[in-house]
C-alpha cells in the first residue's frame, strides 16, 4: 500500500504517505517546462472542487523527460504557483524510473504498468517520439513521460494509471467515482 511509503517536500520535511489514509490520493510526475504543463490547471481545478470530500494530489516535479524541470524545488513551486496557483502539496524533485527512482514510483509502476497512450493525434505523436528513443517502451511498467497520474482509493490500493495523453476528464470522471 502507497501507505508504507514516505516522501520529502519540497522543503525537506518528511512527508508520510500514512496520513492520507482514508482519502482519494492523484500522484503525478510533472514538470515546469513540459508540453503537458497546463494540465496543472485541471488538477488544480478537481483539487478545488473535491479537496473538502477527501481528494488528496502529490505533486512529484521529474526533470528525467527532456530534462523539462531543471528548476530547484523552490523555482518549481514559485512557477507552479504564479502560472497555476496551485494549492495541492508539492514534494522535492525527484526520479521515478532508473536506480534513483522513488521507492514509492517503483511499487506504483509494480500495481499498474503502462497500458499504451490511446488514441489521438498527441497519443501517436508520443508513440513515435518513444518509438525513436527506444523501440521497446511499451514492454516496461517505466512511467514515459512528465504528467502520468496514478489514482489510488480510500484504501490505498492503486487503482488506475493515467498517461498524459489521456482526456483529463476521464482522471476526474474515475476521481469522482471513488469520493
Amino acid at each position: 500500500m502507497i501507505y508504507d511509503y514516505k516522501l520529502i517536500d519540497r522543503k525537506g520535511n518528511e512527508f508520510d504517505l500514512a496520513s492520507l489514509r482514508n482519502k482519494v490520493v492523484i500522484i503525478v510526475n510533472t514538470a515546469t517546462g513540459c508540453g503537458f504543463t497546463p494540465h496543472y490547471t485541471p488538477l488544480e481545478e478537481m483539487y478545488k472542487k473535491y479537496h473538502d470530500m477527501g481528494l488528496e494530489i502529490i505533486d512529484i516535479p521529474c526533470n528525467q523527460f527532456g530534462g523539462q524541470a531543471p528548476g530547484s524545488d523552490e523555482e518549481i513551486h514559485e512557477f507552479c504557483s504564479l502560472h497555476f496557483n496551485t494549492t495541492f502539496p508539492q514534494m522535492k524533485k525527484s526520479d521515478v524510473n532508473g536506480p534513483n527512482a522513488l521507492p514509492l514510483y517503483e511499487y506504483l509502476k509494480s500495481q499498474k504498468g503502462f497500458e499504451g497512450f490511446g488514441e489521438g493525434e498527441t497519443a501517436n505523436f508520443m508513440k513515435d517520439f518513444l518509438t525513436k528513443m527506444d523501440p521497446n517502451y511499451e514492454k516496461t511498467p517505466d512511467i514515459k513521460w512528465n504528467f502520468t497520474k496514478f489514482v489510488i482509493d480510500r484504501e490505498g490500493k492503486v487503482v488506475a494509471r493515467f498517461e498524459p495523453t489521456t482526456d483529463m476528464a476521464e482522471l476526474e470522471k474515475c476521481v469522482a467515482s471513488l469520493l
